[in-house]
């Protein structure tokens, strides 16, 4: 009589479950180092953007209105998915609508250096308008506000106010952060700005505003702003509740101050802080 050799009920139960075991403590470790190298690349990359602004500053005397640059069409300042300027093209496109790049890519070689590790997505899609965000200080425009700016046409031809559209390859000048108290909804939160408060943000053209002796000097326009300053912020690792709330589960934003290297920071504090956070 021949034995056919093979595995028991009983042996197969018993690998499925230790291979289900050793899944069980792979996969967190996994997330883990993923979560780890994304982070210490972000980290790299805003370092390297801050000595982009250093060089931008010593070629041009001040920090830049954004740290990429502006989305704009073919034809026009607002524009749509067939007519938007591809993010790698920012800096030569429609040099009459001042759609310039500002470290990119003379400062910045790579766009991939302005792009968050956890906000990966196409050259051309953008963000139609930023919002300022909400803190605690008076002086920070509500989250309603859209951001504009002031457009010379050169030549005798006038200037115009308008809105500010950004790629959302940008991650460093706005994000989309989940609203709170309504799940699964978004808005755009500006992450980078020469002046947030209201005593220096213009809102007509041409700007006019009046400075004041108790603003705060923690903003890169100014002519000698201190090293605390925010220059902008990471918030692709911040964690939510259910309602959308940001919740206090360590230092998981990095913020990027003007006088030293990039930085954990608690995201409970950066949400509720915005540019105002301290080192």
């Amino acid at each position: 009589m021949t034995l056919k050799k093979g595995f028991t009920l009983i042996e197969l139960l018993v690998v499925i479950a230790i291979i289900g075991i050793l899944a069980a403590i792979i996969f967190p470790v996994y997330a883990r180092v993923k979560d780890s190298a994304y982070r210490s690349s972000d980290i790299s990359n805003l370092n390297s953007i801050r000595t982009a602004l250093q060089l931008y500053r010593v070629d041009q005397g001040g920090y830049p209105p954004a740290i990429l640059g502006y989305a704009t069409g073919y034809s026009n300042f607002a524009p749509s998915s067939a007519d938007i300027v591809p993010a790698n093209m920012v800096a030569s496109a429609n040099p009459s609508y001042q759609n310039s790049a500002f470290i990119y890519p003379k400062r910045i070689v790579s766009l991939e250096t302005l792009r968050p590790s956890y906000d990966r997505v196409g050259n051309n899609e953008f963000i139609s308008n930023a919002y300022w965000p909400q803190g605690v200080d008076p002086q920070v425009l509500g989250p309603n506000d859209r951001v504009g700016r002031c457009v010379d046409f050169g030549l005798g031809g006038g200037s115009e106010w308008v809105w500010n559209n950004y790629y959302k390859i940008s991650g460093y000048d706005v994000a989309e952060v989940p609203v709170a108290g309504s799940p699964g909804t978004t808005r755009a939160e500006l992450r980078y700005a020469p002046f947030w408060s209201k005593y220096t943000v213009p809102t007509t053209c041409p700007s006019s505003v009046s400075g004041s002796p108790s603003d705060s000097t923690r903003q890169l326009g100014y002519t000698d702003p201190p090293e605390s300053t925010v220059i902008t912020w990471d918030s692709f690792f911040r964690e939510f509740d259910q309602s959308g709330n940001p919740t206090r589960s360590g230092k998981r934003d990095i913020v990027l101050f003007l006088g030293g290297s990039a930085r954990p920071m608690d995201s409970l504090d950066v949400s509720r802080l915005a540019w105002q956070v301290n080192p």
